[in-house]
């Protein structure tokens, strides 16, 4: 009996794409859910931090990576695994290639206003997010009833960079970035900080550790990958891909730090 050729679409990869090595803590999930896959990872180094672009500048820029990036490598399914990002261009992005499934990170608001106890969110976020409508509208649209305290840092997502290459981070740096977070009012106290930006899981146990009481950290990579996943059929002739999965640096040029960390996660820098 002749064998069954596998579908085109099972053997391609899956884009996962962020402003720089925060997208890790969705891949990690994505190949628990998906070990049927391979990975393409790509980080905009060259244009990191993307928390205080122009909108319309960072839009041009995003959209063209793209073209890019789909013509060369054609992905079964594109993973944006910024916030940042995707709450700016991810309209732009599906508009631009209808062709393409694109799954988007957006802040954990509505998981976080079903699972508060005191009604008191905070969403810790790059200035960028902060800012969008798009942020604000989930806020109206699934928190209308919660405290919604939105908190822009500046400096975190370049600080969990360094700190998940090995780079030490004063404590006294962390707790400036996250203080506002903490909002004891009438008695009752926030118990939840959304982690909107795809870096800040890699430093949880940090957060958890100054943070003042305890709260709920909510990392949406999981729902980001259970996402993708179900979009996707299983393709039983390539359980075990014979290819690695790939990570791709815009600049061209990753340090050694980096380099040794893509190594650790698996990834083949090309």
């Amino acid at each position: 009996m002749a064998m069954t050729e596998p579908q085109t679409n099972d053997l391609k990869p899956v884009l996962v794409f962020d402003s720089g090595i925060g997208g890790l803590t969705v891949l990690r999930e994505a190949r628990v859910l998906m070990p049927d896959r391979r990975f393409l990872y790509v980080a905009d180094d060259a244009g990191f931090p993307y928390g205080g672009w122009d909108e319309q500048a960072l839009k041009e820029r995003v959209i063209s990576l793209f073209g890019e990036l789909l013509r060369e490598h054609d992905p079964a399914l594109c993973v944006i695994a910024c916030n940042t990002a995707f709450t700016l261009v991810g309209a732009d992005l599906r508009s631009a290639f209808p062709h393409m499934t694109f799954v988007g990170t957006v802040p954990a608001i509505k998981p976080a206003a079903e699972r508060t106890r005191t009604g008191l969110v905070s969403v810790l976020a790059t200035p960028g997010t902060v800012r969008r409508a798009y942020t604000r509208d989930l806020i109206q649209s699934f928190a209308s009833q919660c405290h919604v305290r939105l908190v822009g840092s500046e400096n975190l997502a370049r600080m969990a960079e360094a700190y998940i290459r090995g780079e030490p981070i004063s404590d006294e740096a962390v707790m400036s970035e996250i203080e506002q977070c903490f909002v004891d009012k009438d008695g009752l106290r926030t118990d939840i900080v959304v982690l909107a930006c795809t870096h800040y899981p890699f430093m949880a146990n940090v957060f958890r550790r100054l943070a003042p009481w305890p709260v709920d950290w909510l990392d949406p990579a999981e729902a980001i990958a259970r996402r993708a996943r179900s979009l996707l059929p299983i393709s039983i002739d390539a359980l075990h891909p014979a290819e690695d999965d790939i990570a791709l640096f815009t600049s061209g040029n990753p340090d050694f730090a980096t380099r040794r960390l893509m190594n650790g996660f698996g990834l083949k820098v090309s």
